[in-house]
């Protein structure tokens, strides 16, 4: 399915120059940034059926970002725009699902406050770290924050009970904990920077 995908885009008549920008990886994931405005629907009807059906294309465009991963890796097309688009458009969908959701009452401000000073913090810190010669490594609590904030908007996008269970109560649990790993792997990034950064002094 993969392969056949991949043929199919290599058919598109895009000129080779271009190809840095609009290949497949980068595609699927300016499709991702696409998702975006369908979440505004969610304000404006936020029933149960128009609530179920964003979770689902939420969760659609979140398994994207495994999808052009793994197609930038397999078939070696890992550009400098990938690169920035790629979390750029995971923070993007996650961070705006979770505003949308602060109107209708189904996040508590204070806590998307948190993860997104958090997010807009750490790169901050990495792109310093950078400009002055020093990498610092993707936290592997930075990448289960992300899974946790996934499963947490997922849930709280649903709200209502789904298959036995309360959406809104499974959602808030894995949110509170998706709260801890972002203060505890943002604190782990400002320590590997202090540490780097003495080291280099």
């Amino acid at each position: 399915m993969i392969d056949f995908l991949k043929r199919s885009f290599d058919r598109l008549p895009i000129a080779p120059e271009k190809r840095e920008v609009f290949n497949l990886p980068n595609t699927i994931s300016m499709l991702r940034i696409g998702v975006i405005p369908v979440l505004f629907f969610l304000l404006l009807s936020p029933g149960k059926i128009m609530s179920l059906v964003i979770a689902i294309l939420f969760i659609a465009a979140a398994l994207t970002d495994l999808l052009d991963g793994y197609i930038a890796r397999k078939y070696q097309i890992v550009t400098t725009m990938g690169k920035f688009l790629d979390p750029i458009a995971d923070k993007l969908i996650v961070n705006t699902a979770m505003i949308m959701m602060i109107p209708i009452s189904r996040i508590p401000a204070w806590i998307v406050a948190v993860i997104v000073i958090r997010d807009f913090a750490v790169d901050g810190i990495r792109n310093i770290a950078s400009s002055n010669g020093i990498v610092i490594q993707a936290s592997p609590l930075g990448k289960r924050k992300t899974l946790c904030q996934i499963f947490a908007v997922s849930a709280l996008m649903i709200h209502y009970p789904f298959i036995g269970a309360d959406a809104h109560v499974v959602g808030t649990v894995i949110l509170y904990i998706a709260l801890i790993l972002t203060v505890v792997s943002g604190t782990e990034y400002f320590v590997k920077f202090y540490r780097t950064s003495i080291q280099k002094n």
